[in-house]
């Protein structure tokens, strides 16, 4: 297909309903693109226009959906976490030049004290019919000095990296790129005008924007988009009213709706899903089982990163394989396996994991010094993540290469760790890091939360952990916990344990 841009991609039938959400009226396609046309128009009338970049602060809802296309067909899009404090707003409008901030009406307030002086202010006003309108409440209108609409080669979005060990670097993702992305994703899961994605992930993530909400839209399909985003008390509620046919979500909200299972067997059985879709972080696979066992439906790990426009490599639907603890194979993306002198490896061998395709960037946005590293040429992208391939093409991840644990100069996946931890009886979740040691450089410790009502020693642990791995891999410390700190994501902060626990050599 020529690339498109945002706009184009919402190819759905007129009349088919494209965006509902609870309490909220259904939009169409047909009236979904009448409102994203207009929100554009109404951002060139403000004096927004190609090139522009615009800071978005909304919690999940049909109205960010709405204001995410708009933003990006008139201008750039900057979706923020709307949890961000204000040092963290004032952070990510300098480093973007952000020319105007986008919210809800009255919410925010961290988000308006953040503000540069220049900014324009708008607000996302939701209408009785289910659309939108924009209302500009600080500045003073202009002409655009770009008012045309958005190319498929133009940066439809702006995100950056996590930033966990270092500042983040900005991603500029064109239309191109998230076309393309979204493209994939519909042909993996053969997504149709027949299916509905419920979208638990937030859409100031690359996860929740590319899977649950472009794909479905490339795919005629319908998104059901719940004001707030996830909640697992409320999520069988949501599932009985709208139907869904697949949701995509992270470990942690998948071993959460677990834990309420026994609450909603009558939901399950009544509402099954034709899939079940697990990506931005490591699926154990003893999840991936009991939530098969649980869900009654295929549960298909996949691989993505924000510089990839999401989806890299996924496991296939029935009847293809599926492999707990892979993260399956390229579907318009070409995987492959880089030495660090820039050679690519055979199969079975370890080394970084390297993709290309139509949906990766073409580099980070002023940060040449990243870019000679993470872009090696031929349209490689470095992921920094270890793995290998094996016989069949599928893709094991054996860690990121900053996590990986190195004991006295052996590497340890502490992926592997985990999963041990996790078949305990009593582990609800498990965290396997690195700490300072004098001797060895590093140690293995563990952060663990038990199942409410149970209980387990740092001896029990331990001799669980020692009947499945080698010595060296076992944890010397258990760290018993209430929770583990997670990022805006869900995603477990491992790199930042040792810190955050403060421990030291």
């Amino acid at each position: 297909m020529p690339d498109q841009t945002l706009l184009e991609m919402l190819g759905g039938a007129d009349d088919h309903p494209a965006l509902v959400a609870p309490d909220r009226p259904a939009l169409t396609y047909a009236q979904l693109r009448a409102n994203v046309r207009a929100l554009a128009a109404q951002l060139n009338q403000f004096g927004l226009g190609r090139g522009d970049r615009i800071a978005v602060a909304m919690i999940n809802g049909p109205e960010l959906v709405l204001t995410f296309l708009a933003a990006a067909t008139a201008g750039t899009v900057c979706p923020l976490n709307p949890k961000y404090k204000t040092d963290e707003f004032a952070f990510y409008y300098e480093d973007t030049a952000a020319k105007a901030l986008i919210t809800l009406p009255g919410a925010q307030p961290e988000a308006h004290e953040a503000l540069r002086p220049e900014m324009l202010v708008i607000e996302a006003a939701p209408q009785a019919d289910g659309t939108l309108e924009f209302r500009l409440i600080r500045g003073e209108p202009m002409t655009a000095p770009h008012p045309e609409s958005a190319r498929a080669d133009d940066v439809a979005m702006i995100l950056h990296t996590s930033g966990t060990t270092s500042r983040p670097k900005r991603v500029p993702l064109r239309h191109r790129n998230l076309t393309a992305s979204a493209r994939n994703i519909a042909e993996t899961y053969a997504l149709s005008d027949r299916d509905t994605a419920l979208c638990v992930m937030p859409l100031f993530h690359i996860h929740g924007i590319s899977a649950s909400l472009n794909a479905t839209l490339a795919s005629g399909g319908t998104v059901v988009c719940p004001t707030g985003g996830f909640d697992a008390l409320t999520f069988w509620k949501t599932v009985e009213e709208f139907k869904p046919t697949w949701y995509s979500a992270v470990p942690t909200m998948h071993q959460m709706l677990l834990a309420r299972a026994d609450h909603n067997r009558d939901a399950i059985r009544a509402n099954p899903f034709r899939f079940a879709r697990s990506s931005s972080a490591p699926l154990p696979p003893v999840i991936m089982e009991r939530l098969e066992e649980v869900l009654q439906t295929p549960v298909l790990e996949s691989y993505g990163m924000t510089e990839a426009a999401h989806q890299m490599a996924s496991n296939p639907l029935p009847p293809k394989a599926r492999k707990a603890g892979k993260v399956g194979y390229g579907f318009g993306v070409d995987v492959g396996i880089m030495n660090d002198a820039g050679g690519m490896m055979p199969q079975g061998e370890v080394g970084e994991v390297v993709v290309r395709g139509a949906n990766v960037v073409d580099g980070y946005e002023n940060n040449p010094e990243a870019n000679r590293t993470a872009f090696p040429g031929e349209g490689w992208f470095r992921t920094g993540d270890q793995g290998y391939l094996d016989p069949d093409g599928y893709l094991s991840l054996t860690g990121r290469l900053k996590e990986l644990i190195n004991r006295g100069g052996e590497k340890i996946s502490p992926l592997e760790i985990d999963d041990v931890l996790l078949r305990h009886p009593a582990v609800a979740e498990a965290l396997a890091f690195a700490v300072p040691h004098k001797s060895y450089g590093e140690d293995i410790h563990a952060a663990v939360v038990l199942r409410p009502g149970m209980t387990a020693t740092d001896r029990e642990l331990k001799e669980h952990c020692s009947a499945q791995l080698a010595e060296f891999k076992v944890p010397r410390r258990f760290h018993l916990m209430e929770q583990i700190p997670r990022g805006a994501t869900g995603k477990l902060q491992r790199i930042n344990m040792a810190k955050l626990l403060n421990l030291s050599a």
